[in-house]
């Protein structure tokens, strides 16, 4: 079903407001990750699979809890390694000064009270 003009006017407006929000932004950026450390971690994984295989093949609780332990400190290493510095944490710290321009999410809440008001939801 195709958007009626109005929709497609506000959509295009969110965009362009996603757009230009800085804070959503640096949220989104994915950090870069290396593929050695990719590689790595995808080892491990495996290797921790491996593990409880073979705690399962020779019935062996420990050793499958050991696999499972392994896996999730790969997997983990792998997304902890991965994040920048300058992440979402870093952007708070950043503000010094009023801002000159108002938040996408004020400006959101702004048009929808406008909109109530004037009727049309």
């Amino acid at each position: 079903m195709p958007l009626s003009e109005y929709e497609q006017r506000v959509l295009n407006e969110l965009e362009r407001d996603l757009g230009t929000d800085p804070k959503l932004k640096s949220a989104m950026k994915h950090a870069h990750r290396s593929g050695g450390l990719l590689l790595a971690s995808g080892l491990g994984i495996l290797a921790g699979l491996g593990i409880v295989l073979a705690g399962v093949i020779f019935q062996v609780p420990l050793l499958g809890i050991a696999g499972f332990a392994v896996m999730t400190a790969s997997a983990l290493w792998a997304l902890s390694r991965g994040s920048s510095a300058s992440g979402p944490a870093k952007v708070s710290a950043k503000k010094k000064g009023p801002q000159p321009r108002k938040g996408f999410m004020n400006r959101l809440e702004e048009r929808f009270e406008r909109r109530r008001e004037q009727g049309d939801l």
